[in-house]
């Protein structure tokens, strides 16, 4: 039975989490506007907050499992800010890739390395197989060449999963990830991108020259050549977003958490009862209170979408449909709800003396990356009426 009953450790871990994130809001406003500033790894404060393993008692079995737990604490961190944290880790997308393909050498020695993916071209988004960026081996070493943009973390990482070609009539079958550190002549960081939302977390755009790197670093080694189906790179690299498209849905829905939030004060402020309902009134409950009770049972519908396909995850179970159930859900409430929390308030909720305006800006993001939206039903679509990439696209 599916049980997502928080234990005592889960809410204390969460509850520091919350902690830092109001934290995190004092800053909020001020790298929104400044992001260029947002580099050191600890914001002033943040050494005053406990340590988050102070705060829990000895493990139980009654704790929330591995990714089920880390998709609320997702949640709860951007609640805060999406990208003003007090604590900021190593890690982006690209060492999400490397644990589900990277061979074990390659993760001893790129796994404490911030990595980012660069996925996405001028001429292609979502379509893996029309990408253009191409890696031709030469002795022993690949040579690449092409171009990357909307590169997440591109210019904060330290070295990045770069998706390229190694046969363009292949199709899909001849796409490769390798990985390939910042400094290698030839690797150029081009641009960094002026954003609507999620200023303080840097966009980039990368240019390859006749960058070589050497024969070891395509991520999954050799095996990944060899096998072009089930067990080969592509799709082991694909298997990341398995985990990575709930986790964005997660982020969404933290914002969108955090908008609710502030309307549900403005509108206590101004008299609603939005905490209660009585079905036997003979009063009706206002188009306010409607509304905004309609936004709050939409975040939780989208939440328990995202903990599911986190459930099935953790006990090794399939998941692909789940997840993008999950983000398809997930990034579409977060947009929905933000934007209704803005409906709800009018001018007040514009205003740059709170940060509704910004949340509503920053969500609009995760109903994007990691596929769009649009994409993921048609994954979702394929998967249900059993049709093949060819036949409904």
């Amino acid at each position: 039975m599916i049980d997502f009953t928080l234990s005592a450790n889960d809410r204390a871990m969460l509850e520091a989490i919350r902690s830092e994130g109001e934290l995190a809001r004092k800053y909020a406003r001020y790298y929104d506007e400044h992001e260029d500033e947002l580099t050191p790894d600890m914001l002033p404060g943040a050494s005053q907050l406990p340590a988050r393993h102070e705060l829990m008692a000895q493990p139980s079995s009654e704790d929330s499992s591995g990714a089920v737990i880390a998709m609320l604490l997702t949640a709860a961190r951007t609640w805060g800010d999406y990208a003003v944290q007090p604590r900021r880790g190593k890690g982006a997308l690209g060492n999400a890739a490397l644990h589900a393909a990277g061979t074990e050498a390659q993760k001893e020695r790129w796994g404490q390395l911030t990595l980012a993916m660069a996925i996405t071209e001028p001429g292609c988004g979502s379509d893996t197989s029309a990408i253009q960026t191409s890696a031709v081996l030469d002795g022993d070493d690949w040579v690449l060449n092409g171009e990357k943009i909307f590169v997440t973390t591109g210019v904060r990482c330290e070295g990045a999963v770069i998706w390229a070609t190694t046969d363009k009539r292949a199709g899909r079958a001849g796409i490769r990830s390798f990985l390939v550190l910042k400094g290698t002549p030839g690797f150029i960081v081009a641009h960094k991108e002026k954003k609507l939302g999620i200023r303080a977390d840097d966009t980039a755009s990368f240019v390859f020259q006749d960058c070589r790197i050497p024969r070891d670093q395509l991520l999954g080694g050799e095996r990944s050549v060899q096998h072009t189906g089930p067990g080969g790179g592509y799709r082991n690299v694909l298997q990341t977003f398995n985990i990575t498209r709930p986790a964005v849905a997660a982020l969404g829905l933290g914002i969108a958490q955090a908008a609710l939030d502030f309307t549900r004060e403005q509108l206590r402020t101004a008299g609603e009862p939005v905490d209660t309902f009585d079905v036997d009134s003979s009063t009706p409950p206002s188009s306010a209170v409607t509304q905004f009770q309609r936004l709050e049972t939409l975040h939780e519908a989208a939440m328990l979408t995202v903990l599911r396909a986190a459930w099935l995850s953790d006990r090794g179970q399939p998941n692909n449909v789940e997840a993008s159930i999950a983000k398809a859900k997930g990034g579409a409430a977060a947009r929905e709800i933000t934007q209704g929390c803005i409906q709800l308030l009018g001018p007040l909720a514009i205003s740059r003396e709170h940060l509704l305006e910004k949340w509503f800006r920053d969500a609009r993001i995760t109903d994007l990356y990691e596929g769009t939206g649009q994409i993921q039903n048609l994954i979702i679509a394929r998967a249900i009426l059993g049709f093949g990439r060819d036949a409904l696209s």
